[in-house]
């Protein structure tokens, strides 16, 4: 049996390190010589190579431009909060106060715990002042601005929606006529009101640039929600005169408080061009409105129209609405001129384009859901210009056509007119104008 040399014999290693297990091995040194020439590693080959600097892509914090006009840049926090605690000076000399102990840190709580200035008045405060520096830049004469330096900040303040031009012819007005908050809050609802209610009755008398023609439609308009003759119906047709800018919006007025003693001559509705008026719904905007009607939705059908229900009523104290047969698709609409003259016999047909209306070709806004909203109780093809719901070719879907084709037609009879086209909401506004149906 061969034996094995005792300078090869290697005992159990100690340790699981390879090194450590090497440093065991009992081998001449001569041998060690041969198999492994030493060298000598210099530390810096083990360390990472030099990279470039990194560069710092944290900035140190600055904070934005004081706000302070020059005259207080020099006061500590105490002085700032001692004016507005004092009220010394105007209501426009808090705002850039309150806006720098905002940004020092404080809350519109502890500013209203210290000076006694509410919250809602800090924010009444900050915004009307905005809306001053704004009349400034538009160049409003100091005359008419030196009008709200006392008290003005809450008529300020409800005209902060308008434009900068809205806002100037505004406060002129609201000088001119001197408006209380109210009267500010009723000015800019209904200059911002103005444009969706395209196709009201009289709508097209009432000038869009002038902002006592648009308080005017507004008043005018509430008026016709009342009955015929009453005492807040005469209120509200009064108010609308006495704010009225253009003769033909005061003849409008003069004609619907008395057609008969009026000069204003009544036309034959069939004489003009039918405007069917196309609204897109706002966001929000029926759970605003003073009044809403509540209509029958029924698919592009035939049967669908014919077995919509006709008669609907309010009954209880809570107004509850009940309908002569079970229905289950419905839909509340502001009280748009044209939905608050339907009878029983209005209803809203649903399509999910709007392929089935004669628009003018190569329009984006063809794809678009729509609401078509009809009077059943006018059936009779009267107007050329008029829009009239028609069952399609073959038993199609309904269909939205032009009088002049009917007639061509021969057709005397539809399922009703339309009176109104409404569009979805969307954050923008993209209105459409008469001319663009084809």
């Amino acid at each position: 049996m061969a034996t094995t040399p005792n300078h090869l014999i290697r005992p159990p290693p100690t340790t699981s390190n390879f090194l450590t297990s090497f440093i065991h091995l009992r081998l001449p040194t001569d041998t060690l010589r041969r198999t492994f020439k030493c060298k000598t590693i210099s530390a810096a080959l083990s360390s990472p190579p030099n990279n470039p600097p990194q560069q710092n892509l944290y900035q140190p914090f600055r904070p934005p431009p004081s706000p302070l006009p020059a005259k207080y840049q020099s006061l500590d926090t105490n002085g700032r909060l001692e004016i507005i605690a004092n009220r010394l000076g105007l209501w426009f000399d808090y705002a850039p106060l309150i806006t720098a102990l905002i940004h020092e840190g404080f809350t519109p709580s502890t500013i209203e715990e210290v000076t006694g200035l509410t919250s809602v008045d800090q924010n009444r405060y900050v915004v009307a002042t905005q809306v001053r520096d704004s009349l400034i830049h538009s160049k409003l004469d100091e005359q008419t601005l030196a009008f709200f330096d006392n008290g003005g900040a809450e008529l300020l303040y409800e005209i902060r929606l308008l434009s900068a031009a809205q806002r100037a012819a505004s406060a002129r007005f609201l000088v001119e006529m001197k408006f209380d908050a109210k009267g500010a809050q009723d000015l800019a609802r209904a200059i911002k009101d103005f444009p969706r209610r395209r196709g009201d009755k009289g709508w097209e008398s009432f000038d869009y640039a002038l902002p006592g023609d648009c308080l005017a439609f507004l008043y005018f308009r509430q008026s016709r929600e009342h009955s015929n003759p009453s005492d807040q119906r005469t209120n509200f047709l009064k108010r609308a005169l006495e704010v009225a800018a253009t003769e033909k919006a005061k003849n409008t007025i003069l004609f619907e408080m008395d057609p008969e003693s009026s000069k204003a001559e009544e036309v034959d509705p069939l004489s003009e061009a039918v405007k069917v008026p196309v609204v897109r719904l706002k966001f929000g905007e029926v759970a605003e409105a003073s009044t809403v009607v509540l209509l029958p939705v029924c698919r592009a059908e035939e049967n669908d129209v014919l077995e919509a229900p006709w008669k609907r009523r309010s009954e209880g104290e809570f107004g509850v609405v009940a309908a002569e047969k079970g229905w289950s698709r419905w839909v509340t609409l502001p009280g748009w001129g044209p939905v608050l003259g339907l009878g029983e016999g209005g209803v809203v047909v649903a399509y999910s384009d709007a392929r089935a209306l004669p628009w003018k070709a190569n329009r984006s806004y063809r794809e678009e859901a729509i609401l078509v909203v009809a009077d059943r109780d006018k059936r009779q093809v009267a107007a050329d210009d008029g829009l009239y719901l028609v069952p399609g070719e073959n038993g199609g879907g309904l269909r939205v056509v032009r009088g002049v084709v009917l007639k061509e037609l021969g057709v005397k009879e539809s399922l009703g007119v339309v009176v109104l086209v409404v569009r979805p909401p969307r954050d923008d506004n993209d209105e459409i104008a008469d001319e663009e149906w084809d």
